[in-house]
Protein backbone atom coordinates (compact mmCIF):
# COMPACT_ATOMS: atom_id res chain seq x y z
CA UNK A 1 0.00 0.00 0.00
CA UNK A 2 1.34 3.70 -1.17
CA UNK A 3 2.03 5.81 1.96
CA UNK A 4 0.97 9.38 2.01
CA UNK A 5 3.45 10.25 4.68
CA UNK A 6 5.91 12.85 3.05
CA UNK A 7 9.12 11.81 0.98
CA UNK A 8 12.40 12.53 2.40
CA UNK A 9 15.82 12.29 0.14
CA UNK A 10 19.34 11.90 1.97
CA UNK A 11 22.01 12.25 -0.83
CA UNK A 12 24.98 11.08 1.34
CA UNK A 13 25.43 9.01 3.83
CA UNK A 14 24.45 9.92 7.82
CA UNK A 15 25.00 8.51 11.01
CA UNK A 16 22.20 6.22 11.72
CA UNK A 17 20.60 8.42 14.52
CA UNK A 18 20.05 11.01 11.55
CA UNK A 19 18.06 8.70 9.44
CA UNK A 20 16.40 7.17 12.46
CA UNK A 21 15.49 10.44 13.71
CA UNK A 22 13.72 10.85 10.07
CA UNK A 23 12.26 7.67 9.15
CA UNK A 24 10.39 8.28 12.37
CA UNK A 25 8.11 10.97 10.68
CA UNK A 26 8.54 10.36 6.96
CA UNK A 27 9.40 7.65 4.11
CA UNK A 28 12.86 7.87 3.22
CA UNK A 29 15.34 7.39 0.70
CA UNK A 30 18.78 7.41 1.62
CA UNK A 31 22.36 7.10 0.50
CA UNK A 32 23.58 4.38 2.51
CA UNK A 33 27.25 4.17 1.04
CA UNK A 34 29.72 6.53 0.96
CA UNK A 35 30.39 6.84 -2.69
CA UNK A 36 28.21 10.11 -4.11
CA UNK A 37 25.37 9.65 -6.28
CA UNK A 38 26.02 11.33 -9.75
CA UNK A 39 23.79 14.29 -10.19
CA UNK A 40 21.01 12.52 -12.60
CA UNK A 41 20.57 10.12 -10.15
CA UNK A 42 19.83 12.49 -7.15
CA UNK A 43 17.85 14.82 -10.02
CA UNK A 44 15.27 11.07 -10.46
CA UNK A 45 15.06 10.50 -6.86
CA UNK A 46 14.60 13.79 -5.96
CA UNK A 47 11.19 14.31 -8.55
CA UNK A 48 9.14 12.08 -6.08
CA UNK A 49 10.37 13.49 -2.90
CA UNK A 50 9.21 16.60 -0.41
CA UNK A 51 12.44 17.13 1.05
CA UNK A 52 16.08 16.78 0.28
CA UNK A 53 19.05 16.74 2.49
CA UNK A 54 21.52 17.91 0.24
CA UNK A 55 25.78 17.76 1.01
CA UNK A 56 29.12 19.51 -0.47
CA UNK A 57 29.20 17.06 -3.97
CA UNK A 58 25.40 18.56 -4.65
CA UNK A 59 23.46 21.34 -6.29
CA UNK A 60 20.28 22.84 -7.32
CA UNK A 61 19.49 24.85 -9.72
CA UNK A 62 16.77 26.46 -11.60
CA UNK A 63 16.67 23.58 -14.24
CA UNK A 64 17.15 20.51 -11.05
CA UNK A 65 13.88 22.12 -9.44
CA UNK A 66 11.58 22.20 -12.62
CA UNK A 67 12.26 18.41 -12.51
CA UNK A 68 10.81 18.26 -8.69
CA UNK A 69 7.85 19.64 -8.40
CA UNK A 70 6.63 18.67 -5.32
CA UNK A 71 10.34 19.69 -3.25
CA UNK A 72 9.26 21.98 -0.15
CA UNK A 73 12.93 22.40 1.66
CA UNK A 74 16.48 21.60 0.64
CA UNK A 75 18.09 21.13 3.97
CA UNK A 76 21.67 21.82 3.13
CA UNK A 77 24.14 20.41 5.70
CA UNK A 78 26.77 22.50 5.19
CA UNK A 79 27.83 26.24 5.97
CA UNK A 80 28.74 27.90 2.36
CA UNK A 81 25.53 28.22 -0.38
CA UNK A 82 27.77 28.35 -3.24
CA UNK A 83 26.81 25.48 -5.26
CA UNK A 84 22.87 25.96 -4.96
CA UNK A 85 21.08 28.82 -6.44
CA UNK A 86 18.85 30.41 -3.74
CA UNK A 87 16.92 32.55 -5.83
CA UNK A 88 16.00 29.48 -8.00
CA UNK A 89 14.85 28.01 -4.63
CA UNK A 90 12.57 31.28 -3.60
CA UNK A 91 11.09 31.21 -7.18
CA UNK A 92 9.74 27.37 -7.21
CA UNK A 93 8.86 28.13 -3.34
CA UNK A 94 11.66 25.61 -1.85
CA UNK A 95 12.74 26.32 1.82
CA UNK A 96 16.85 26.41 1.29
CA UNK A 97 18.53 26.38 4.55
CA UNK A 98 21.93 26.22 5.95
CA UNK A 99 23.72 24.76 8.95
CA UNK A 100 26.18 28.13 9.79
CA UNK A 101 28.06 27.32 12.88
CA UNK A 102 28.31 23.49 13.78
CA UNK A 103 31.60 24.06 10.97
CA UNK A 104 32.87 27.02 12.62
CA UNK A 105 35.44 25.53 14.53
CA UNK A 106 36.73 21.89 13.43
CA UNK A 107 37.71 24.22 10.39
CA UNK A 108 39.74 26.70 12.14
CA UNK A 109 40.99 23.64 13.90
CA UNK A 110 41.84 22.25 10.54
CA UNK A 111 43.58 25.42 9.09
CA UNK A 112 45.85 25.82 11.89
CA UNK A 113 46.88 22.11 11.08
CA UNK A 114 47.43 22.49 7.43
CA UNK A 115 49.73 25.56 8.48
CA UNK A 116 51.94 23.82 10.94
CA UNK A 117 51.73 20.96 8.16
CA UNK A 118 53.10 22.81 5.70
CA UNK A 119 55.57 24.92 7.08
CA UNK A 120 57.11 21.93 9.52
CA UNK A 121 57.11 19.72 6.34
CA UNK A 122 55.36 17.52 8.60
CA UNK A 123 53.86 15.44 4.51
CA UNK A 124 58.11 15.23 3.69
CA UNK A 125 59.22 14.16 7.04
CA UNK A 126 55.98 11.33 7.08
CA UNK A 127 57.85 10.15 3.49
CA UNK A 128 61.27 10.31 4.84
CA UNK A 129 60.40 8.15 7.56
CA UNK A 130 58.69 5.37 5.21
CA UNK A 131 61.13 5.27 3.00
CA UNK A 132 63.44 2.95 4.86
CA UNK A 133 66.22 5.81 4.99
CA UNK A 134 65.94 7.31 8.36
CA UNK A 135 68.54 5.66 10.43
CA UNK A 136 68.21 8.63 13.46
CA UNK A 137 68.64 12.65 13.70
CA UNK A 138 70.22 14.45 10.63
CA UNK A 139 70.28 18.21 10.05
CA UNK A 140 67.60 18.15 7.70
CA UNK A 141 64.02 19.06 6.52
CA UNK A 142 64.66 22.70 8.01
CA UNK A 143 60.94 24.50 8.00
CA UNK A 144 59.60 27.74 9.20
CA UNK A 145 58.18 28.59 12.49
CA UNK A 146 55.33 30.54 13.29
CA UNK A 147 55.96 32.22 16.43
CA UNK A 148 56.47 35.97 15.94
CA UNK A 149 54.77 35.69 11.94
CA UNK A 150 52.39 37.66 10.37
CA UNK A 151 49.10 36.12 9.38
CA UNK A 152 46.98 37.84 6.95
CA UNK A 153 43.28 36.79 6.74
CA UNK A 154 41.46 37.84 3.81
CA UNK A 155 37.47 37.86 5.67
CA UNK A 156 36.75 38.34 9.16
CA UNK A 157 33.73 36.22 9.34
CA UNK A 158 33.31 33.35 11.94
CA UNK A 159 35.81 30.68 10.79
CA UNK A 160 38.26 33.48 10.20
CA UNK A 161 38.28 35.11 14.23
CA UNK A 162 38.19 31.31 15.46
CA UNK A 163 40.97 30.64 13.79
CA UNK A 164 42.63 34.31 14.84
CA UNK A 165 41.63 32.94 18.29
CA UNK A 166 43.69 29.83 17.89
CA UNK A 167 47.03 31.18 16.89
CA UNK A 168 47.18 33.56 19.41
CA UNK A 169 49.13 31.22 21.43
CA UNK A 170 51.65 31.84 18.62
CA UNK A 171 52.23 35.28 19.05
CA UNK A 172 51.83 35.84 15.70
CA UNK A 173 50.69 39.68 14.55
CA UNK A 174 47.20 39.26 12.46
CA UNK A 175 46.22 41.55 9.82
CA UNK A 176 42.90 41.11 8.26
CA UNK A 177 40.64 43.21 5.11
CA UNK A 178 37.03 42.88 5.34
CA UNK A 179 35.19 45.84 4.86
CA UNK A 180 31.69 44.50 6.77
CA UNK A 181 34.01 44.29 9.74
CA UNK A 182 34.53 47.22 11.49
CA UNK A 183 34.93 45.88 14.96
CA UNK A 184 36.19 42.58 16.67
CA UNK A 185 35.50 40.35 19.70
CA UNK A 186 37.70 41.34 22.39
CA UNK A 187 39.85 37.91 22.57
CA UNK A 188 41.01 39.25 19.09
CA UNK A 189 43.95 41.74 18.07
CA UNK A 190 44.14 42.30 14.43
CA UNK A 191 45.00 45.29 12.45
CA UNK A 192 42.52 45.84 9.55
CA UNK A 193 44.51 46.92 6.64
CA UNK A 194 44.04 46.91 2.57
CA UNK A 195 44.50 44.29 0.53
CA UNK A 196 47.68 45.27 -1.02
CA UNK A 197 49.27 46.13 2.91
CA UNK A 198 48.01 42.47 3.79
CA UNK A 199 49.59 40.29 0.90
CA UNK A 200 52.94 42.22 0.97
CA UNK A 201 53.16 42.09 4.87
CA UNK A 202 52.08 38.16 5.75
CA UNK A 203 54.10 35.18 5.96
CA UNK A 204 50.94 33.45 5.90
CA UNK A 205 47.94 34.33 3.81
CA UNK A 206 44.36 32.41 4.15
CA UNK A 207 41.16 33.59 1.83
CA UNK A 208 38.03 32.99 4.00
CA UNK A 209 35.34 35.31 1.98
CA UNK A 210 32.45 33.54 0.10
CA UNK A 211 32.90 32.69 -3.43
CA UNK A 212 31.30 35.26 -5.89
CA UNK A 213 32.07 36.55 -9.22
CA UNK A 214 34.20 39.14 -7.58
CA UNK A 215 36.25 37.01 -5.21
CA UNK A 216 36.85 34.31 -7.61
CA UNK A 217 40.39 33.46 -8.54
CA UNK A 218 41.24 36.52 -5.78
CA UNK A 219 44.34 35.03 -5.24
CA UNK A 220 45.55 34.58 -8.89
CA UNK A 221 48.85 35.58 -11.04
CA UNK A 222 48.59 39.67 -9.59
CA UNK A 223 47.66 39.00 -6.16
CA UNK A 224 50.98 36.14 -5.68
CA UNK A 225 53.48 38.49 -7.16
CA UNK A 226 52.43 40.94 -4.34
CA UNK A 227 52.84 38.44 -1.42
CA UNK A 228 56.08 38.26 0.17
CA UNK A 229 58.66 36.00 -1.35
CA UNK A 230 58.74 32.77 0.66
CA UNK A 231 55.16 33.08 1.92
CA UNK A 232 53.04 30.37 2.26
CA UNK A 233 48.89 30.18 1.21
CA UNK A 234 46.71 27.48 3.56
CA UNK A 235 43.14 27.92 1.48
CA UNK A 236 40.25 26.14 3.69
CA UNK A 237 37.28 28.60 2.14
CA UNK A 238 36.76 27.58 -1.27
CA UNK A 239 38.93 26.47 -4.31
CA UNK A 240 37.83 29.10 -6.41
CA UNK A 241 38.90 31.50 -4.21
CA UNK A 242 42.71 30.66 -5.50
CA UNK A 243 43.36 30.28 -9.04
CA UNK A 244 45.84 26.66 -8.72
CA UNK A 245 47.61 27.36 -12.39
CA UNK A 246 48.59 30.52 -10.81
CA UNK A 247 49.70 28.82 -7.50
CA UNK A 248 51.54 25.96 -9.38
CA UNK A 249 53.50 28.56 -11.15
CA UNK A 250 54.19 30.69 -8.46
CA UNK A 251 56.03 27.61 -6.58
CA UNK A 252 57.84 26.54 -9.50
CA UNK A 253 59.10 29.87 -9.65
CA UNK A 254 60.18 29.88 -5.66
CA UNK A 255 58.19 33.05 -5.12
CA UNK A 256 55.79 31.20 -2.97
CA UNK A 257 56.83 28.64 -0.38
CA UNK A 258 54.10 26.31 -0.09
CA UNK A 259 50.33 26.00 -0.56
CA UNK A 260 48.09 23.82 1.66
CA UNK A 261 44.49 23.05 0.55
CA UNK A 262 41.43 21.36 2.42
CA UNK A 263 39.36 22.59 -0.68
CA UNK A 264 39.73 22.70 -4.35
CA UNK A 265 38.37 23.88 -7.86
CA UNK A 266 37.13 21.29 -9.14
CA UNK A 267 34.69 21.19 -6.32
CA UNK A 268 32.65 24.39 -7.32
CA UNK A 269 30.26 22.85 -9.48
CA UNK A 270 28.09 26.43 -9.33
CA UNK A 271 31.70 27.32 -11.33
CA UNK A 272 30.95 26.22 -15.24
CA UNK A 273 34.18 26.58 -16.14
CA UNK A 274 35.96 24.92 -13.18
CA UNK A 275 38.79 22.43 -13.65
CA UNK A 276 37.64 18.95 -13.86
CA UNK A 277 40.41 17.85 -11.86
CA UNK A 278 43.44 19.26 -9.31
CA UNK A 279 46.15 20.84 -11.24
CA UNK A 280 48.54 18.81 -11.51
CA UNK A 281 51.39 20.55 -11.00
CA UNK A 282 50.22 20.84 -7.74
CA UNK A 283 49.78 17.06 -7.29
CA UNK A 284 53.13 16.39 -8.59
CA UNK A 285 54.78 18.59 -5.43
CA UNK A 286 54.71 16.49 -2.73
CA UNK A 287 57.44 19.04 -1.43
CA UNK A 288 55.59 22.79 -1.24
CA UNK A 289 52.33 21.16 -1.02
CA UNK A 290 50.12 19.76 1.90
CA UNK A 291 46.57 18.25 1.23
CA UNK A 292 43.27 16.93 2.49
CA UNK A 293 40.47 15.55 1.06
CA UNK A 294 37.70 18.62 2.41
CA UNK A 295 37.90 17.54 6.16
CA UNK A 296 37.11 20.90 7.25
CA UNK A 297 34.04 19.51 9.28
CA UNK A 298 35.07 15.82 9.27
CA UNK A 299 34.91 15.70 13.17
CA UNK A 300 32.36 12.85 13.92
CA UNK A 301 30.53 14.06 16.59
CA UNK A 302 30.63 17.57 14.45
CA UNK A 303 28.86 15.82 11.34
CA UNK A 304 26.50 13.90 13.18
CA UNK A 305 25.09 17.45 14.85
CA UNK A 306 25.39 18.82 11.53
CA UNK A 307 22.97 15.95 9.93
CA UNK A 308 20.84 16.17 13.09
CA UNK A 309 20.56 20.47 12.32
CA UNK A 310 19.86 19.56 8.44
CA UNK A 311 17.29 17.35 9.64
CA UNK A 312 15.22 19.36 12.07
CA UNK A 313 15.20 21.56 9.47
CA UNK A 314 13.00 19.81 7.48
CA UNK A 315 11.02 18.59 9.96
CA UNK A 316 10.06 22.05 11.16
CA UNK A 317 9.23 22.58 7.02
CA UNK A 318 7.44 19.93 6.66
CA UNK A 319 5.44 20.55 9.77
CA UNK A 320 4.33 24.13 8.27
CA UNK A 321 6.92 26.05 10.07
CA UNK A 322 9.19 28.25 8.93
CA UNK A 323 12.74 26.15 9.10
CA UNK A 324 15.60 27.34 11.86
CA UNK A 325 18.25 27.76 9.33
CA UNK A 326 16.18 29.27 6.71
CA UNK A 327 18.00 31.89 4.20
CA UNK A 328 14.99 32.95 2.01
CA UNK A 329 11.29 32.67 2.72
CA UNK A 330 8.95 31.19 1.35
CA UNK A 331 4.74 32.11 1.13
CA UNK A 332 3.02 31.13 3.78
CA UNK A 333 0.72 29.74 0.90
CA UNK A 334 3.65 27.69 -0.12
CA UNK A 335 4.46 25.63 2.74
CA UNK A 336 1.47 23.72 2.79
CA UNK A 337 1.05 22.65 -0.46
Amino acid sequence: MASNRPRVLITHWVHASVSRFLRERFDVVANTTRETWDRERVAALARDCDAMMAFMPDTANEAFLEQCPQLRIIAAALKGPDNFDIAACTRHNVWFTLVPDLLTIPTAELAVALLLGITRRVMEGDDHIRSGRFSGWRPELYGTGVTGRTVGLIGMGAVAQAIAKRLVPFDVRILYTDPGVARLPDRIEALQVDMETLLAASHFVLPLTHLTPLTYHMIGTRALAQMKKGAFLVNVGRGSLVDEAAVAASLASGQLAGYAADVFEMEDWAVESRPREIHRGLLGDRRRTLFTPHLGSAVDEVREAIAMDAARNIVEALEGQRPHGAVNEVPATAEMR
